[in-house]
């Protein structure tokens, strides 16, 4: 079985299209999403009619949440909580409905999904060495699927615990070992990479590879702008930082 995985995506419509059109070329059986589709960005609508439309299984990230008034402006950054607040304001009741019936995490095909990580998973990012292993003793499943962070990233745990970031055309074998995978964020990379990322697995072959494209970052940037989100928002995404 072959599965696609993209997360974070922040209602940036034109990442998501180009991710999408490139996925299309793949055969794949199941999309998976690991959250946020909405926040920062400018098309929220857009983008939760399209992974409602397109992905087999969606967790809510905390962006949604904060779109939907799950949770308080207050927990987030002033600029997140300037651009969650805004997001509020334009979601359509059929994206809010949506939004509302997703859970922050999933467990299907031997595979255990968060968006933040088992001992949170709302808020919890997986990214030092303590938290891939805290995810690990908290998690049985060969395979463990994280985002939040936007770093694409890839920990084995085997005698001991080993891994790192992953740039694209990076490919794991995760037949023998236990894995730990971040697609990485198709709206809002900050792993240096401004690229729309996603990740490839292959169930049946124990196989996953990350994956980039190329995506018209001026057109949301134009838009972002035109509505006053944060400019420094706006600055970062084609710098992937």
């Amino acid at each position: 079985m072959r599965v696609a995985v993209i997360s974070d995506v922040h209602a940036n419509f034109y990442a998501l299209e180009a991710v999408r059109e490139a996925i299309s070329h793949e055969q794949v059986d199941e999309v998976w999403c690991l959250g946020d589709i909405v926040g920062y960005g400018p098309r929220p609508n857009e983008c939760c009619a399209a992974v409602a439309e397109w992905c087999t299984l969606s967790l809510s990230g905390n962006h949604d949440q904060a779109a939907i008034g799950l949770l308080p402006l207050e927990e987030f950054s002033p600029i997140a909580a300037a651009a969650a607040g805004w997001t509020r304001e334009q979601l359509d009741s059929r994206s809010r409905e949506y939004l509302a019936n997703l859970a922050p995490l999933s467990h299907v095909r031997g595979c255990e999904l968060f968006h933040g990580s088992p001992r949170e998973p709302v808020w919890d990012y997986v990214f030092s060495a303590t938290a891939i292993d805290a995810t690990f003793a908290l998690t049985v499943e060969p395979l463990v699927l994280v985002g939040h962070t936007h770093f694409a990233l890839a920990a084995s745990l085997d005698d001991h615990l080993f891994g790192g970031l992953a740039p694209a055309g990076t490919t794991i074998e995760f037949g023998h070992d236990r894995w730990l995978v971040n697609p990485g964020s198709v709206g809002q990379p900050r792993d240096g990479d401004p690229r729309a990322a996603y990740l490839l697995l292959d169930l049946d072959a124990g196989r996953a590879e990350f994956a980039r494209v190329e995506y018209a970052v001026e057109r949301t940037q134009a838009e972002m702008r035109d509505l006053a989100l944060p400019e420094q928002l706006v600055a970062r995404l084609c710098r992937g930082i």
